[in-house]
């Protein structure tokens, strides 16, 4: 095994979890003395360089879609699909001439379906094989199924971010599916396994409440402003993280006390395990790192947005998370359950299989 091959790491650009979710992969795969190279839009260099000291960034963005405050989410993508094919076809032509330029032995694809070569070992990141579909489209699913299969055995190896068997996160997202024969799980990625306690930061009230903004527009801000009015009156003991790492206002200021633009990993870390309770959405990753740190929240799924609708759905069922629709948020907030998953369990495992997903990751073969 070669240790000065090249690896590009190309995360989803629809939305910071996506990224974060690569730090973890990022880190084990310098750790064992590759070359690695970020490859995304401009507006993740900053979230990359502070996660990572001295890690390269180059401009590959990734396909962005639209989104409406009236329609729900999963329309739009639908009306899409043609912009984000043609996306993908563009994409592939820009990695040809990458790989040549920089000399690219493996690439790490984040549901990026343009971003795989025949010359080179090509690596594809999912957490969801059944995408689901809304109640009324549902007979879809299969073909949807199908569609992404084929994707899939285009790559040299897909990995999933999750636990195989009944202990896992993503339900039938990523199980109770038959998997192409190149699929393997990776256990949970979370950039809070790499990174210690930050002693600076702000202050963190034991009772305070953290809420950690995320997804797209305008429904990002939607959920900002039902939430800062919620807690006008309890703003001290409340701290608000937009999820904006690409804003200059990095730091709280007079007028918002507890607001803050971004903050690196390892002080969101601290802030994260120190709080009383947490609202968030359910974005995968989102949910990735709080189990990892052995925290619950109240999850407000994104409207029309299907995944997270189902992974608030099911962790709630199983008594891990609170669910609460984003209609009805400033109504009387619901109890964040007592801690009950097991997540000593869920670390201790995925930490194995992540060792083994490396290994396959750097195997000789394309």
């Amino acid at each position: 095994m070669q240790s000065s091959r090249n690896i590009l790491i190309c995360p989803l650009e629809w939305g910071l979890g996506h990224a974060a979710r690569m730090i973890p992969l990022a880190i084990r795969l310098r750790e064992r003395g590759f070359t690695i190279i970020i490859g995304t839009g401009k507006k993740y260099h900053r979230f990359f360089a502070a996660e990572i000291p001295g890690i390269e960034c180059i401009c590959l963005p990734g396909f962005r879609p639209g989104y409406s405050s009236y329609l729900p989410q999963y329309l739009i993508l639908l009306a899409q699909i043609p912009l984000l094919v043609w996306h993908s076809i563009a994409e592939n032509f820009r990695l040809k001439k990458i790989i040549k330029k920089r000399k690219i032995d493996i690439v790490i694809s984040d549901n990026r379906f343009g971003l795989r070569s025949s010359n080179i070992r090509s690596v594809y990141v999912t957490h969801q094989i059944r995408i689901p579909f809304p109640e009324y489209f549902r007979f879809l699913e299969p073909a949807g199924i199908w569609l992404h299969r084929q994707v899939i055995r285009k790559f040299s190896l897909c990995i999933i971010p999750d636990l195989p068997g009944d202990l896992n996160l993503s339900g039938k997202l990523s199980h109770d599916v038959r998997l192409p024969g190149n699929t393997i799980y990776t256990g949970i990625l979370s950039r809070f396994t790499c990174t210690e306690d930050d002693k600076a930061g702000p202050a963190v009230d034991p009772g305070g409440t953290v809420v950690m903004l995320s997804g797209p527009e305008p429904q990002r801000s939607i959920l900002e402003k039902k939430l800062l009015q919620l807690f006008t009156d309890n703003i001290t003991k409340t701290i608000f993280l937009a999820g904006r790492p690409d804003c200059d206002d990095q730091e709280s200021d007079d007028k918002r006390p507890g607001y803050f633009s971004h903050l690196q990993g390892s002080i969101m870390k601290k802030i994260l395990a120190g709080s009383g309770r947490i609202i968030t959405r359910p974005g995968y990753t989102s949910i990735m790192e709080l189990v990892s740190l052995g925290k619950s929240a109240i999850l407000i799924p994104t409207p029309g947005q299907t995944e997270q609708e189902y992974l608030a759905g099911l962790l709630r069922d199983r008594g891990w998370f609170a669910c609460l629709p984003q209609k009805c948020v400033g109504e009387l907030l619901p109890p964040v359950p007592a801690y009950s998953f097991p997540a000593d369990e869920i670390i201790r495992q995925s930490s194995i299989l992540l060792e083994t997903a490396l290994d396959r990751i750097l195997e000789d073969k394309k």
